[in-house]
Parts: C-alpha cells; sequence; structure tokens
C-alpha cells in the first residue's frame, strides 16, 4: 500500500467536490453518476495524477462525462451533499493509496455500499473507512492472505 500524501490529498479533495457539486448541478441520481464518473476516462485522469497537470474544473469534468456518455436524466435519489463528498474523498483515497483504477475500486465497493456506511464511517480516519468496508466484503490486500486463499482453492481443485 502506497502512503497517502499531498498529491492524494489535492487529488481526493478535488474529486470530493466533484461528487459534492454533482448533487446539485446535475439531472441524473448520485448513484447514476458515480457510475459514470468511476469508469470514465476523466476518472483515468485522476488515476494517474495527470488531472493535476490540466486545467480542467468542475463543470470542465460534468461536460467531459456528458460528451462520453451523453445527457442523462435517469433517476432522481440524489444522496445528501456531505454523502457525495465523504465517498469522493474515499474512492480516490482507495484508487491512490491501494495502486487500483477507479473502475477496480468501483467494482469492488459499489456506491450504495459505501452511501450507506457513511454515518458509522464518517468520523474515521479514511484508510481506517477503507480498511473496515474492505473487510466486511472480505476483501483483502495482504500479500499473505491472498497466498493462502489461493493455496485453499488449489487444494480443493487438487481434491475435488
Amino acid at each position: 500500500m502506497k502512503p497517502a500524501n499531498r498529491e492524494c490529498r489535492r487529488l481526493s479533495e478535488i474529486q470530493a467536490k466533484v461528487f459534492e457539486k454533482s448533487v446539485s448541478s446535475l439531472d441524473m441520481s448520485s448513484k447514476m453518476f458515480v457510475k459514470r464518473f468511476m469508469n470514465s476516462d476523466v476518472a483515468k485522469e485522476f488515476d494517474s495524477g495527470a488531472f493535476l497537470d490540466g486545467t480542467k474544473t468542475i463543470d470542465d469534468v460534468f461536460a467531459s462525462i456528458e460528451e462520453q456518455y451523453g445527457k442523462s436524466s435517469f433517476g432522481s435519489v440524489k444522496y445528501h451533499r456531505e454523502v457525495m463528498f465523504w465517498s469522493g474523498y474515499l474512492y480516490r483515497h482507495f484508487c491512490y493509496c491501494y495502486e487500483i483504477s477507479s473502475k477496480q475500486a468501483y467494482k469492488m465497493l459499489p456506491f450504495d455500499y459505501v452511501a450507506r456506511t457513511y454515518e458509522p464511517y464518517h468520523t474515521l480516519d479514511i484508510l481506517q473507512a477503507i480498511e473496515r468496508l474492505l473487510e466486511a466484503k472480505n476483501i483483502s490486500f495482504d500479500e499473505e492472505e491472498i497466498n493462502k486463499k489461493g493455496l485453499t482453492i488449489l487444494r480443493r481443485i487438487r481434491l475435488g
């Protein structure tokens, strides 16, 4: 796991603000926005850190996503802006520190699941919140744990 540094915090803060502003600026549901964002080309710019080198504003991010996927007013459920801010911050920290793509993070921790955990986890350190979310999903990034699971699967295959 890579430690959070200034770049991580800046990217997380910007992504959090994008998520937060989506509530008041877009017609689509929060769930649809997060799905589109996490699978978008803009998310890839965040993943690589290239976003910090550009001059895109939050509105430019929305325009890029609309250009990629088309305009949408799908869904009506919008989460509170604080939930969205925290979710955006958490996803970016997760991607940065665990060195995974936004697409992978979204698959591992679906937005509905992340949003539901806002109340119990938003006061925790962000990395502790991520660890708890992963634990509850039985997802491990510990090499020793991964090797043990792989060995168990191989044994089952040989015996089965």
